[in-house]
């Protein structure tokens, strides 16, 4: 029984949106399921997928919250 967690930022992918939509979650989900399946024929029925929306704040990279790293890359981009 495969267990899978995916972890994103909170936000959305589609201007104007502030999170993952619905149907983008279902893809996610279908296509993780599907991999599964096809890589080691695990049951689609018997896999559990759950997504975690993490605020930017609370993810860091560099030493940094995302947020304030997307400041800084945005900042040297000008």
């Amino acid at each position: 029984m495969p267990y899978v967690n995916i972890k994103i930022t909170r936000e959305g992918t589609t201007k104007g949106e502030t999170l993952t939509t619905v149907e983008e979650k279902q893809a996610l989900i279908a296509g993780v399921s599907d991999l599964l399946f096809e890589v080691l024929g695990k049951p689609r029925t018997s896999t559990f997928v759950v997504i975690d929306e993490v605020e930017t704040d609370n993810w860091g990279v560099g030493g940094i919250p995302v947020t304030e790293h997307r400041k800084q890359a945005a900042a040297k981009v000008r």
